[in-house]
Order: structure tokens, then C-alpha cells, then sequence
């Protein structure tokens, strides 16, 4: 998987996968114009998406319905390093479930990608490449 971000000005990117592409921003406060999500709500984005997709896969194997899922996802800005902590993830399920259906639905949004992902911190190396300077031409 890859993700290549583009800086388009000030403190706004063009973030491209494949053939998609969104945009980062901040708030007006932080010096932005508020015009997307700003990088920990993408974070939260990518996790409510993973365990939506989770919940929705479960209920369509079982011939459940599916449409109405909803997934909510809150986190505290935490310090010491500065980072997102205490995540919250609230799905909503359409249908009345079994207690094994619950159990079931429970598994299935604790196997999302992302989840674990947080719950077993990946090795993280940062390249930096420098531009060249420019020659001086006499």
C-alpha cells in the first residue's frame, strides 16, 4: 500500500492512493482555512472506516442486514509524547442480534486492519531526502 502527499500551500495536501485522492487541512486557528479533515481525524476516518467494513462483512455472511451501520470513533489528545489515546469505537447495528450474534459482530470489528494495527505498534522509519542546491552559474 502506498500514499503520496503533496503539499498544495500554506498548511493544505493533496494526499493520492491509487486513483483517489482527499485533502488535509487545518482549522482556521491552527492557520488553515478548515476546508478537510485535519490528520488525527483522517486517523479516526480510517479506523470508524475499517471497523464499519468489519461490522458490514459480518452481517452480509450471515444474510443480516446491513444497511444502517453507523460506526463513531472518539479519541483525547494525550501528552508526553503528544499523540492520540482512549479510543472509542461506537458501532451501531441495524438489526437485532442473538448474544452470539453479538459475540460474532464483536470478533469481527476487533479483526479490523487498522484496530490491530494500533494495538501492535508497527516499526515506523522516516527517509529524508534534501534537494541539491542550485549550481552558481558564472
Amino acid at each position: 500500500m502506498e500514499v503520496k502527499v503533496s503539499h498544495l500551500g500554506n498548511v493544505k495536501f493533496k494526499i493520492q492512493s491509487r486513483s483517489h485522492s482527499i485533502l488535509c487541512d487545518q482549522p482556521a486557528e491552527n492557520g488553515g482555512e478548515d476546508c478537510a479533515m485535519t490528520p488525527p481525524e483522517l486517523m479516526l476516518a480510517s479506523l470508524g472506516s475499517c471497523a464499519a467494513f468489519y461490522a458490514v462483512q459480518y452481517l452480509k455472511t450471515r444474510n443480516l442486514a446491513h444497511h444502517g451501520v453507523e460506526v463513531t470513533v472518539t479519541a483525547e489528545k494525550v501528552k508526553q509524547p503528544a499523540r492520540l489515546g482512549n479510543f472509542n469505537i461506537h458501532v451501531v447495528c441495524p438489526v437485532p442480534l442473538t448474544e452470539q450474534q453479538t459475540a460474532g459482530l464483536m470478533r469481527s470489528v476487533h479483526s479490523c486492519l487498522i484496530h490491530n494495527t494500533l494495538l501492535s505498534p508497527p516499526e515506523i522509519q522516516i527517509e529524508l531526502t534534501i534537494a541539491e542546491p542550485a549550481l552558481a552559474h558564472d
